[in-house]
């Protein structure tokens, strides 16, 4: 299996998990149709393309390297004339994640990791305001499924953060497809993509398993252990 990596990082990211006209909430990570939809946008697909289905066969997971700080902004919307109503819509700020995409195709991940690299339409993270923090970041893997990349790569938080967390290791959450987990539990989310088209968008089930990966921190020395110790004296 071949797989690409995506490094997603933004100010503000949004994954839509439950959403009615008042509210519309976010997973805490990437959800798998949010990431079929900045692929699709990359490679040219409208809405309506029938080859979308396709990247729901692709092999998913995604590693939350720095937790987004959640954030709820409102909007006041006029659905009638002259009847307005207030709205809330919540973000994730300052996050970073890790998302891994394989395929026995290596040629259809190559497509992928070019489109990624030279998008026909513009890429947003979530939602269309949430534009990336500069060029979206990719890597190839030979031979690796997206679970054994993300055990493997190094911690990708910002280097703020990593200074923040006083500690040797990061233990960072992995969810993946369950059958790239299968000694793991699994559980189910509403992230399959059906269909795309605004007026009839559709979403079925996926299963999903999560792991929790221990990762080394670069910027952790002796002296913070000091500091930790005399702290408490």
């Amino acid at each position: 299996m071949k797989t690409v990596t995506i490094k997603l990082t933004a100010p503000l990211q949004s994954y839509g998990n439950e959403a009615n006209f008042d509210r519309r909430t976010s997973y805490d990570y990437p959800s798998k149709s949010a990431v079929i939809g900045l692929v699709a946008a990359a490679l040219g697909y409208s809405r309506r393309d029938s080859r979308i289905k396709r990247l729901n066969q692709l092999a998913y997971a995604v590693r939350v390297d720095q937790p987004g700080k959640p954030m709820t902004d409102f909007q006041i919307v006029e659905w009638k004339r002259n009847r307005r109503k207030l709205t809330y819509r919540d973000y994730l700020q300052d996050a970073v994640f890790m998302v891994a995409l394989g395929s026995e195709d290596d040629t259809f991940v190559d497509q992928i990791d070019w489109a990624i690299r030279h998008p026909h339409f513009q890429l947003a993270l979530g939602r269309r305001a949430n534009v990336p923090a500069g060029p979206i970041i990719t890597s190839i893997w030979l031979e690796d499924s997206p679970v054994q990349v993300l055990q493997n790569i190094s911690w990708q938080a910002s280097q703020f953060y990593m200074r923040k967390i006083k500690q040797s290791t990061f233990v960072a959450e992995l969810i993946a497809d369950a059958w790239l987990l299968p000694d793991y539990p699994s559980s189910m989310v509403k992230d399959t993509v059906l269909s795309f088209d605004q007026r009839y968008r559709q979403y079925g089930f996926r299963a999903v398993a999560v792991e929790r990966v221990s990762l080394d921190n670069p910027y952790f020395t002796a002296k913070d252990t000091e500091h930790d110790i005399m702290s408490y004296l």
